[in-house]
């Protein structure tokens, strides 16, 4: 099979379906919005296909498309700041649509989208990390390198960014603590 950009088809296909999982949360986690989650995706891999981005094994890959997945749903968040959306009520509606869930799956469903909700509530520069750690359990080291940041900086938005998760959720989720 002939090489294009670097990769053969092959190749490219099973890094995507290996990947997008991975790049598709992170996006949805930085963005909140599904649609705008699944063009960062796509994004993310057409730059890595363009580029003809030389990986040097899976390690460099994951790093790689973990940075370019952050940065692209940077670049979307601040696209989006001129026209706000009501993302979390979507999604919110879209787990509730099905009638036919139980009352344990309903009440999952709403402290999930709750947390979601505060997630998003986050300001970008500590939910960003918050992110890479708790759903990609990267290091403070590997976000720091990641984002270019020093460590001391992502260790401290990191503790900012679960302070304030708690407290939001210590006021907003009451009804869920026992």
């Amino acid at each position: 099979m002939s090489a294009v950009l670097g990769f053969e088809a092959t190749q490219f296909r099973s890094l995507v379906e290996e990947h997008q999982r991975m790049v598709f949360s992170i996006a949805l986690r930085v963005t909140g919005d599904r649609s705008v989650a699944e063009e960062v995706a796509q994004d993310v891999f057409l730059e890595l296909y363009r580029s003809g981005e030389r990986l040097q094994g899976p390690d460099h890959t994951r790093f790689w498309l973990r940075r370019v997945a952050v940065h692209r749903a940077t670049d979307a968040l601040r696209r989006a700041a001129h026209r706000p959306e009501t993302a979390a009520e979507e999604w919110m509606e879209e787990q509730h649509s099905d009638g036919t869930a139980d009352a344990n799956a309903i009440t999952s469903a709403a402290m999930e989208a709750r947390l979601e909700e505060l997630l998003q509530a986050l300001p970008e520069t500590l939910r960003i990390p918050v992110v890479l750690r708790y759903q990609e359990d990267m290091l403070p080291e590997e976000i720091a390198k990641l984002l270019g940041q020093p460590l001391a900086t992502v260790k401290s938005h990191l503790q900012r960014g679960l302070q304030l998760l708690r407290r939001k959720a210590a006021v907003t989720m009451k009804e869920y603590v026992r």
